[in-house]
């Protein structure tokens, strides 16, 4: 058996049985690693398997579909969320959110502290103050227009105490 390209390579000094050899243990690294691939792809296809078992295309497209329709469900509940947070706190702006409460005796006679002034503030210190005093002879109660913190009509000690008291956010007196 003649071969132009084993008489070339013996005319060069190169020995045809190592270009033989070479190539025997190149083809049997890529058996190995054939085989290799295939162990790994068939982990990979139980894999595949477990995950598909007992549904279908349809069923498998259904799944996802409804997946779907539960995340726009989802962002819609949270947009809606979003905007009522947004008119509750626009509404707290309002609402009365700072208290102060002065108890006290309204005159030396009596006792037990049964007179009080009520400071209620929203968050930009606009609101009322209400003072109620005791008496034997009976009960008196007003109430004060409270803006920006400032009343226009003169407050008593205990109701200066109160709006204080609910400006800085104090413990109940």
């Amino acid at each position: 058996m003649k071969s132009p390209i084993l008489e070339y390579l013996a005319m060069y000094g190169v020995d045809p049985a190592y270009i033989i050899f070479g190539l025997g243990g190149l083809t049997l690294i890529l058996i190995i690693a054939l085989i290799l691939v295939l162990v790994k792809m068939k982990k990979l296809y139980k894999k595949y398997d477990l995950f598909m078992r007992g549904k279908d295309m349809e069923s498998m497209e259904d799944t996802v579909v409804s997946q779907f329709e539960r995340l726009e469900k989802l962002e819609e509940a949270n947009q809606k969320n979003e905007d009522r947070l947004s008119a509750v706190e626009e509404n707290m702006q309002s609402v009365y959110q700072k208290i102060g409460l002065v108890k006290y005796d309204a005159f030396r006679e009596m006792s037990g502290k049964l007179s009080y002034a009520l400071a209620l503030l929203d968050q930009n210190n606009n609101g009322i103050i209400v003072s109620s005093m005791y008496s034997r002879e009976g009960c008196y109660s007003y109430a004060k227009e409270i803006i920006r913190g400032e009343s226009y009509i003169t407050l008593s000690e205990e109701e200066k105490e109160a709006l204080d008291s609910a400006i800085n956010g104090d413990k109940i007196l």
